[in-house]
């Protein structure tokens, strides 16, 4: 397991369809307090943060995991109101998943179902490493 911060970043763009309400903001603050209450094995590991645009405007609201050498999940059609307690629990098993890869049936709850990517940890070999894999 990577001992960098793991980051969960939050559209602050997204709107819900045909409507002005952007949930983002009211999303990042019952995330964080949410993460507080699940203190000391998830929160300490998480920082929670806004972002203006993730591209999932038609899922809206977004959210995304990411970890250095990890896989990087996005997910849409998230809701301030009924999500929390999923986001939580992905956050802990994210946590602990080595390299972040999980399928969608190991995500708890509706995140089982709203992936909008997967993103594969970046592998960066250097000319050293190419040339002598030992």
């Amino acid at each position: 397991m990577t001992t960098d911060k793991h980051r969960i970043f939050v559209c602050t763009s997204c709107r819900h369809k045909g409507g002005d309400c952007r949930p983002g903001h009211d999303l990042i603050a019952k995330l964080q307090e949410a993460l507080k209450g699940a203190a000391p094995l998830v929160a300490d590991g998480f920082e929670v943060s806004g972002i203006a645009c993730m591209a999932g405007c038609s899922r809206p609201c977004t959210v995304a995991y990411r970890a250095n050498e990890k896989a990087t999940y996005l997910f849409g059609d998230i809701d301030p109101q009924t999500d929390i307690d999923d986001l939580v629990a992905f956050a802990e098993q994210y946590r602990f998943l080595d390299d972040g890869w999980c399928t969608s049936g190991d995500r708890p709850g509706k995140l089982r179902r709203t992936a909008l990517a997967r993103i594969p940890a970046a592998m960066i070999a250097t000319e050293t490493e190419m040339a002598d894999p030992s």
